[in-house]
């Protein structure tokens, strides 16, 4: 799950999924609740009523269900929409739970999942869900020319995912879904998927009627099957919800609708609405800003360590390198260049929000291995510009030029703009920010035909769900590239089929290879690591205490209220 270019993933078992039907068990890394129903349980001392305001820097662009991989955008998503499967957080762990089906019982042969959909729940016009909206919105999914952020794991574990481009393409039937009677969904795959449950918390699952499928236009007036529906949206600057009267709590097992509205407000200068948050003045004790707290802030906390929601992420933030369009020898000295304390400091990172990163995957995920980098990728250091010049004339590339966008209206970008364009003229490259305005950043930077070379989308990445298995497969085959979810740009055959043997093997053989893996991806210089997230965000001193969830790295949305 992508972080996306201004600055996930859904935690998954090491079991075989098909086991959960019918009673709860514990897995290496999480629990499965299949029993769980509705209604949540209550939160002690939440008011019902008022409105919270969330604060971001970053721009959401998009809230189509099927055009939605960014963190901020799925956690809106557990507002708006429900889906197949959720995730319930207890004990600051999450726990798979049925939403508006149950979790799905797999063939012996792993190849055909079926799914019951739960009676009379309906969207926010009062109209019933039916088992082939839900089909329909899977078929939606494959229409990636149309939703390119969405994700894609459809694409190679779906039968014929690879050939079918969705329904407004190939307007006849779909061999991957299914439908029987008024609740029963199948779906068909080309191989083994035993997370699918996992993968069916997605808000790209949530069901949509084809008769109200106005294609780009639908995020503005989207089915709301959650508790809250949009009653007003700007795209890139503000979205309001309310009330969604016709959401039934006693079908729904996490969620809550406590206030009467929230409202986001994207774009706002983080340090600036961070520190108005903090001192909740007035409508502001209402609020919560979702960016984890500047550094020039943490002082601030003393006395206030009760405005803090601290918690694990899943995610690792680095800068992609287009391997396509550097050759190594250049990567290399980009690499020994790489201004690592000057970023740190421009982004505002500090101990509560951030670990310096050295591999791809995070220490979260299971399989994580912490070996000795290759030059210039420790995520420790000021850059050593003399070095990296003698590299770059050593291969004939003096002046070679690095190119990327960075958004042109907010402060902290341009700051880490400069402070990399100055590392990087110093150290011989012709550096080469591309300022573009902030609701352009998220297309422009996920496009790979663009003329960049370096920092496109995603530029961090967290868990689908903790195995290798929601890392190397969506960010390093070659067809990555084509699904607009790459680091590096990899076109390796070779590397292509060792990636595809590992997903074939059970998690209890897997596991002790992708370390393995991670190294010598790394030392192919496709990204400067960057960081490992933490969650650390402040809120109104009005706001009840709400959980991280671990999924996203990112405040859990359903439990929002106010004290009084």
């Amino acid at each position: 799950m992508t972080l996306g270019i201004a600055g996930c993933g859904s935690p998954s078992s090491n079991s075989d999924k098909s086991k959960a039907e019918g009673g709860k068990i514990e897995t290496a890394t999480q629990t499965i609740d299949a029993a769980a129903k509705g209604p949540a349980e209550e939160i002690p001392g939440a008011k019902k009523g008022g409105t919270v305001t969330v604060y971001q820097l970053s721009t959401v662009t998009t809230i189509d269900p099927t055009d939605t991989y960014y963190v901020d955008a799925n956690e809106i998503g557990k507002l708006l929409y429900r889906t197949p499967t959720t995730y319930d957080i207890r004990n600051g762990q999450p726990v798979l739970v049925p939403d508006l089906t149950d979790l799905g019982t797999a063939s012996a042969d792993g190849l055909t999942w079926t799914f019951k959909l739960q009676p009379n729940i309906k969207y926010h016009d009062g109209t019933p869900i039916k088992v082939e909206d839900l089909a329909y919105a899977i078929k939606r999914s494959f229409a990636h020319d149309v939703y390119s952020n969405g994700p894609t794991y459809q694409m190679s574990y779906f039968k014929d995912g690879d050939k079918y481009k969705g329904p407004y393409a190939d307007k006849g039937p779909y061999s991957g879904v299914e439908t029987q009677g008024t609740d029963t969904l199948i779906i068909h795959l080309k191989q083994p998927f035993s997370d699918l449950p996992f993968y069916m918390t997605f808000p790209m699952f949530t069901p949509i009627p084809e008769a109200k499928d106005t294609k780009q236009e639908y995020q503005l007036k989207p089915m709301a099957t959650g508790p809250y529906q949009v009653e007003s949206y700007s795209v890139g600057s503000e979205l309001k919800l309310v009330k969604n009267t016709n959401w039934d709590p006693n079908t729904d097992p996490v969620r809550h609708q406590y206030l009467d509205s929230v409202v986001f407000k994207w774009g706002q200068e983080d340090v600036k609405t961070q520190q108005q948050v903090l001192n909740s003045n007035g409508e502001d004790a209402n609020a919560i800003n979702t960016f984890n707290i500047d550094a020039t802030l943490v002082p601030q906390l003393t006395g206030k360590e009760s405005q803090l929601l601290q918690g694990a992420s899943p995610c690792t933030r680095a800068w992609s390198i287009d391997t396509r369009k550097v050759p190594l020898e250049v990567r290399k000295a980009l690499a020994v260049a790489w201004p690592y304390d000057g970023v740190w400091k421009a982004n505002g990172y500090n101990p509560y929000t951030a670990e310096r990163a050295s591999t791809i995957m995070p220490p979260s995920v299971p399989g994580y291995t912490k070996y000795t980098p290759a030059e210039g990728l420790s995520g420790e250091g000021a850059g050593d510009p003399a070095k990296a010049k003698q590299m770059l004339e050593a291969a004939g590339k003096s002046g070679f030029e690095i190119s990327w966008y960075f958004d042109n209206q907010k402060t902290v970008p341009q700051q880490v703009a400069n402070t990399i364009a100055t590392a990087l003229n110093a150290a011989g490259f012709k550096a080469k920010p591309i300022g573009i305005p902030s609701a352009d950043l998220r297309k422009k930077g996920g496009d790979y035909d663009a003329p960049v070379n370096f920092g496109q989308t995603p530029r961090g990445w967290c868990s689908d769900w903790p195995t290798g298995n929601s890392w190397f497969p969506v960010l390093f085959r070659s067809q990555s590239v084509e699904e607009g979810q790459s680091w590096g740009m990899l076109q390796d055959k070779a590397l292509d089929e060792e990636i595809n043997a590992l997903t074939k093997l059970p998690s209890s053989e897997s596991t002790a290879k992708w370390g393995a893996l991670d190294k010598k991806i790394m030392d192919m210089y496709v990204a400067i690591p960057m960081t490992y997230e933490k969650t650390a965000v402040v809120f109104g001193k009005n706001v009840g205490m709400i959980q991280n969830d671990p999924t996203m790295g990112f405040p859990f949305l359903p439990d929002l209220h106010l004290k009084s």
